[in-house]
């Protein structure tokens, strides 16, 4: 290509909710197209950062993070930075699922989902941006959100995700519209269902519910979403923000 808009070269993307899934595998293609990636997960991300350097000659690291505890962010966003130098890009991916009725989810239940999935998505989000405004930096972040933000999906009930990720794809335009004076471009994906380890232990009947539901008649994978973050991500969307791109095999269409 003459112009390589997709290029994220010189660039370092810190990657939430990486050690696994949907975050693991965009992390990887986020390094193919040349960028440093930083994980931050619940759990020990070290060897998935380690395969990922070796595999595609890039500056990797790894923190241990609590996204629902601001203190912890802060903290892992300046050591991320003092580690690789800076920090340009954010795929704020870590999110959680609870498959159970609104009458019988406990208040327990409800918080710790909310908190993940949208309280951290905003912890991380702001602490970035405050990174990236302190040191007169402009930035990309893309926000994983989810089709159940604009659908409601059958046959399980799941409330408290529907419910954080509709907030993920607002809080997405609201901070698209507070920074973008300030270079910080802030879009998000919604992925239908996506072939992940959190998707392969839910009941095989709901699964083939949902592939018969969808008009691809399967699910996706996370390899399908990486090309949506690479652009957002990249020069190649630089009017693009406040977007939610939802992803999903034509589930939402019909």
């Amino acid at each position: 290509m003459k112009h390589d808009f997709f290029n994220l070269k010189n660039k370092v993307a810190i990657v939430t909710g990486g050690n696994q899934g949907i975050g693991k595998v965009v992390a990887g293609y986020l390094a193919d197209a040349g960028a440093d990636v930083v994980i931050f997960d619940l759990n020990d991300a070290s060897e998935v950062a380690e395969k990922i350097a070796e595999e595609y000659g890039v500056r990797t690291a790894a923190f241990v993070c609590n996204v629902t505890d601001p203190e912890d962010v802060e903290k892992n966003i300046q050591a991320a930075a003092e580690k690789m130098g800076t920090l340009d890009l954010l795929f704020n991916n870590a999110g959680i699922c609870l498959h159970k009725d609104a009458l019988d989810c406990t208040p327990d239940d409800w918080l710790k989902v909310v908190n993940v999935n949208l309280n951290g998505i905003f912890f991380v989000a702001q602490a970035f941006g405050r990174y990236l405004v302190a040191h007169n930096k402009t930035g990309n972040i893309v926000n994983t959100a989810s089709m159940s933000g604009t659908i409601v999906n059958i046959p399980q009930g799941q409330a408290s995700y529907n419910s954080s990720k509709a907030g993920v794809a607002h809080l997405t335009k609201s901070l698209a519209v507070e920074w973008a004076s300030k270079g910080i471009r802030v879009n998000s994906i919604s992925p239908g269902y996506i072939k992940t380890e959190m998707t392969g232990t839910v009941r095989q009947d709901w699964q083939d519910y949902w592939v018969s539901t969808i008009p691809f008649r399967r699910m996706g994978t996370p390899e399908e979403l990486a090309g949506a973050v690479i652009y957002l991500l990249s020069d190649a969307s630089t009017y693009t923000s406040g977007l939610d791109m939802i992803i999903d095999g034509c589930f939402t269409v019909v």
